[in-house]
């Protein structure tokens, strides 16, 4: 283990925590499957630590059949028993049929905005944000609300506050982070 400051929530014990956090966590990524993969993984975080989510996430990719949405559009009472019998994932009945519920909306955010990011781009104006210290903002508020009026599950203020930090629309590495940034280069 080398000798950078990372924010405080990272366990360096977790090998796999600290890839995340180095290599990806507030890192830009708006291609719309990884928008996808993040949305439904946070969901799954709700009430739960992220950790938790992170040590599962390749057990949820083989099961929800590598995001791809256009099967877990199509998944069905039998795919959710299986999915409530997987021992490897969260199995939660609630969340597990609100991924394939805001599949859908998703689905249709994308087609109605072309993408999942310029549906995004109304709300951020295309900005990237950088601000720590906080769990909801006016923008999570905002986003939240429009997507909760879409009819999506699980997509509170706070859990869409850690979506936008996971994809890099909000930068909030602490302050003696190796990676904190106050603004843009």
């Amino acid at each position: 283990m080398d000798n950078k400051k990372r924010c405080f929530w990272c366990n360096l014990n977790n090998p796999l925590y600290v890839e995340y956090h180095d290599n990806e966590w507030c890192k830009p990524n708006f291609n719309d499957d990884y928008l996808f993969e993040m949305l439904i993984l946070e969901s799954f975080q709700a009430g739960l630590s992220w950790e938790c989510v992170l040590n599962k996430r390749e057990a949820f990719i083989k099961a929800f059949d590598n995001f791809d949405i256009d099967r877990i559009v199509g998944y069905k009472e039998d795919k959710v028993n299986e999915l409530l019998g997987n021992k490897d994932i969260i199995r939660n009945k609630l969340k597990i049929k609100a991924a394939i519920n805001n599949a859908n909306i998703f689905k249709k955010i994308q087609k109605e905005y072309g993408s999942f990011y310029n549906y995004l781009k109304i709300f951020t104006k295309a900005k990237i944000i950088y601000e720590n210290d906080k769990v909801s903002s006016k923008l999570s508020d905002d986003i939240s609300n429009d997507l909760k009026k879409r009819g999506m599950k699980f997509v509170g203020t706070t859990i869409i506050y850690s979506y936008l930090q996971a994809i890099g629309i909000i930068n909030s590495h602490d302050d003696d982070c190796f990676l904190y940034k106050k603004d843009a280069p």
